[in-house]
């Protein structure tokens, strides 16, 4: 009998499942599949960057034993670094803001991680700079302090590129004629993309941004929703390398996760919401026989509080209704 045993929970990262969205596109002729990476076990797909980055450093000697991991995330990332640290027996300390959700909060603590969380908003009307000025303060006043550096650390691109993009490579037979990712950090968009790309030429590369980031040149604006879009361009962005981008907002994301459960009992994050909706604006534009992947980058009971919260919907269809007013675009935009 051939057995398989794992020798830790970071060795589970990865070979995450591809599903056909079959019935929540029943209505329309194109094939639209996605990589489950939410099967991840710290729950969602930066479990490859932060384990990735943090072998690499300690691989080229960035880091070691006695190397205290800083990061500002509010979400994923932070917990995945949590998880990630824990096993390899370092100290992690997460840079959080106002709009990270309780359940986060309380994977940090379980994970062992302290919490340093800023209150102040920066000049785009966000906290990332704010995060990001903090962690600058951090790295002078802790011992042995490493900053990842998720915003512009390239091992954070090369986990996708190596991680998942080679997993797809195997898993789908067919060639992908559109990628559909959300964009923050970028990571995974770049990464993901600069594969594919090299197995499939003509793949058109679609980014989702939400209302309020300037990730594409959008005006800063308040967001809700965790996960997606930025209040500042990472330095791992290269939005040349993008065909498109489709603009989604708080409220849309999280009626199409609404419906993801309804029709494929998937129970996803934010993010999967906004590419969800942004598909659904692309299908009509794009021909019958076309194949669009995308990927389910966490689970929602991270969002338990927010997307599948009545009141929290509330407040973003308010918000939704009053850009609607204020004909704020919502469809592709070529970028520059």
């Amino acid at each position: 009998m051939f057995e398989t045993i794992h020798s830790s929970i970071l060795s589970c990262i990865g070979n995450t499942p591809i599903v056909r969205l079959e019935r929540l596109f029943a209505d329309y002729p194109q094939t639209v599949l996605t990589k489950l990476e939410m099967l991840n076990p710290g729950g969602s797909v930066k479990d490859r960057p932060a384990r990735y980055m943090l072998e690499q450093g300690i691989a080229n000697g960035t880091i070691n034993d006695n190397s205290h991991i800083i990061e500002s995330s509010s979400g994923n990332l932070a917990i995945a670094l949590a998880m990630s640290c824990l096993q390899l027996g370092l100290l992690f300390t997460a840079v959080v803001d106002p709009k990270i959700s309780p359940t986060n909060l309380k994977l940090l603590e379980i994970f062992g991680a302290k919490v340093v969380q800023v209150t102040e908003k920066d000049c785009n009307n966000g906290y990332l700079l704010t995060r990001i000025n903090t962690v600058n303060q951090l790295l002078l006043s802790t011992p042995n302090a490493v900053w990842i550096n998720q915003y512009a650390n390239p091992d954070n691109w090369r986990s996708h590129y190596y991680g998942e993009a080679e997993e797809i490579l195997q898993q789908v037979a067919a060639p992908i004629d559109y990628l559909v990712i959300g964009a923050s950090t970028s990571g995974t968009l770049m990464g993901i993309s600069r594969r594919l790309k090299e197995a499939y030429p003509q793949m058109r590369v679609i980014a989702v941004d939400i209302v309020g980031s300037v990730l594409f040149g959008g005006h800063s604006a308040p967001r809700e929703l965790p996960g997606i879009g930025a209040s500042r361009v990472p330095e791992l962005l290269n939005a040349s390398e993008v065909d498109d981008v489709i603009y989604v907002d708080d409220y849309e994301s999280a009626m199409a996760c609404h419906r993801l459960v309804k029709t494929e009992s998937i129970f996803a994050g934010g993010s999967s919401g906004s590419a969800v909706a942004a598909i659904e604006k692309l299908l009509p534009q794009i021909p019958a026989n076309s194949t669009i992947l995308t990927l389910f980058a966490d689970r929602g009971d991270r969002y338990l509080d927010l997307v599948y919260d009545q009141d929290w919907l509330n407040m973003v269809k308010a918000n939704h209704e009053q850009s609607l007013r204020a004909q704020t675009p919502f469809l592709i935009e070529k970028t520059a």
